[in-house]
Formats: C-alpha cells, sequence, structure tokens
C-alpha cells in the first residue's frame, strides 16, 4: 500500500523544485503527461466567478444555479431548455481558447520530447494548443461530441456546427425545437459524449488512443521516463495518479513529477524519485518554458 507525502510550500522550496523538474525533463527519454481539471483551472477554464455569471445570467436569476458545472445535472423540464443551457456551456468550454498561456507554455517544454498525454479533461486545450493529436488519450469523453443518449450503438457526433446555431438561435433559454439533437439511428435524444455513468460510449477513437497509450507505455518500459502529473486531484485517482505511483515504483529510472496547488504529494516509497510542487501551475510552468 502507498502512504503520500506531502511537500513543501515555501516560495523558495516551491523554484527549487521547479529547477528539478528542468533537470528531469532534460534527462528523461520520454514524458508521460497526466493531466486534471486543475491545469484548465490553471489556463482560465473557471466554471464560477466572473465567467460563469457573464454567459449564464438568465439561468442564474431564474434557477440560483452557483456554477456551471453543478448546473449541467439540473433536470430542466424541456430539451429545448436543456439544449439552451448546455450548447453555451459547450461553445464557451470546448470551442473557445483558453485565456491563458498553460497549454502552450507546456508544449513548449515538451515539443521535441518523445511525449504521451492521458488526460480526464475533456475541453480539448491540448489539441488547440496545438498538441499532436495521435498523442492524446481523453479517457472521460469531449465536450465536442455527442452520442446516443441510451445507447443503441457505439458512435460519437461531432456537434460543432449544431452548437453554434444553438447558440446564436436561441431565445427565452430555449434552442429551436428543431435543433434538438436526436440519434440517426433509433430517433432518441442525443447526450454529451462524458462518462457521467454506464451509457458513456468508447468509440473507435476512443479505443485506438487507449491502444496508442498501453503502446508508449510498452515502448518506454525500463527507460528513464517522466511522470508529469499536472492539476489531478483525487475525484478519479485511478485513471492517473495511482498508475503513475506504480509505474514510478516498478520503473528505478522512472521520475515522478506532482504540479497542483494545495495537492502536491507522493507515496513514501518514490519519494526519492518524486517532485511535488504546490503552487499554481502557471507560473511554474511559464518558467520553465521562458528557460527553453
Amino acid at each position: 500500500m502507498f502512504f503520500k507525502t506531502s511537500t513543501t510550500k515555501s516560495t523558495s522550496g516551491c523554484w527549487d523544485k521547479a529547477a528539478q523538474l528542468r533537470e528531469a525533463l532534460a534527462r528523461a527519454d520520454a514524458v508521460l503527461i497526466g493531466a486534471g481539471a486543475g491545469l484548465s483551472t490553471a489556463a482560465g477554464f473557471t466554471y464560477s466567478g466572473a465567467r460563469f455569471t457573464a454567459h449564464f445570467t438568465d439561468f442564474i436569476a431564474k434557477y440560483g444555479f452557483t456554477d456551471m458545472y453543478s448546473a449541467g445535472f439540473y433536470p430542466f423540464p424541456t430539451l429545448e431548455e436543456h439544449w439552451a443551457y448546455w450548447s453555451r456551456y459547450i461553445a464557451i468550454n470546448r470551442y473557445q481558447d483558453a485565456p491563458g498561456t498553460v497549454y502552450s507554455d507546456l508544449l513548449r517544454l515538451v515539443r521535441d520530447k518523445d511525449y504521451f498525454v492521458l488526460t480526464t479533461n475533456v475541453d480539448h486545450c491540448f489539441q488547440k494548443a496545438g498538441f499532436d493529436k495521435r498523442r492524446l488519450f481523453y479517457t472521460q469523453g469531449d465536450y465536442g461530441l455527442w452520442q446516443c443518449s441510451k445507447p443503441c450503438h457505439p458512435k460519437t457526433y461531432d456537434n460543432e456546427e449544431t452548437v453554434r446555431r444553438m447558440v446564436a438561435e436561441q431565445k427565452d433559454m430555449r434552442v429551436p425545437s428543431g435543433l434538438v439533437p436526436r440519434c440517426p439511428v433509433c430517433g432518441a435524444p442525443m447526450s454529451m459524449n462524458l462518462r457521467a455513468d454506464a451509457t458513456f460510449v468508447e468509440d473507435v477513437g476512443w479505443h485506438r488512443a487507449a491502444q496508442r497509450y498501453q503502446d508508449f507505455i510498452r515502448r518506454h518500459a525500463g527507460m528513464r521516463v517522466l511522470y508529469l502529473e499536472l492539476g489531478v486531484g483525487m475525484n478519479t485517482p485511478g485513471i492517473i495518479k495511482y498508475p503513475f505511483w506504480k509505474m514510478v515504483y516498478q520503473n528505478p529510472k522512472a521520475v515522478y513529477a506532482c504540479l497542483n496547488l494545495s495537492e502536491a504529494y507522493c507515496p513514501k516509497e518514490i519519494k526519492k524519485r518524486s517532485i511535488c510542487i504546490d503552487g499554481d501551475i502557471g507560473p511554474v510552468l511559464k518558467t520553465l518554458a521562458a528557460a527553453r
């Protein structure tokens, strides 16, 4: 069993650790990035506060919503209202670029390395920043995809064109009934391709990405791999955090690095080969990228 070890929170300690991370990156044969919600938060994709109120004033007034995420689970009385909310949600979190430079800074750090990205994020910020799409595995879905809500078949559908129309044509918190998406096979309402329950569709693209991820792991077994974990919390630790700890433990040449605000720690079993930085991901990545 792993037992976690905390890390320093001092400013000087943070930058000492950043220097260690720079060295580990330079020495690495490959970099496996594990990215959670904290990375997009650091890039400016916040789900509450001013960004939420700017786009959902009417929904807040009607329902008293306090944040974008929890409001997404609300049982709206009609599909027209459901998609009025969700089309705005998708538009700003999938089809707008993140306001910060976190993802582009990260790409500068790993561009010349043999890298792969495993992420639970569904906002596609990696690909929009220029990361090679064949080096990305979005395990939990994509805001840009719909699927049958049943689901009657394992296929997903791009939603950008319809979402943009929904945003442009909605009135009084409702989209036109003709824009409500329905499954082309069985006629059931479409739903988001997000791993919220057992209906989540793992389509052909998902399985191909999963295979590329496994191939990356096999190709680099026993090599100097930097496992770079960014903004990963404890909501789904079995996807990134626990596997990273295990792979580092099993490979004496591997290094584990964790960047996270207030959640940077590692098991004592790999402490000597770990770099845990408790701080804002954005400034750390910007400093490291500037030194490239």
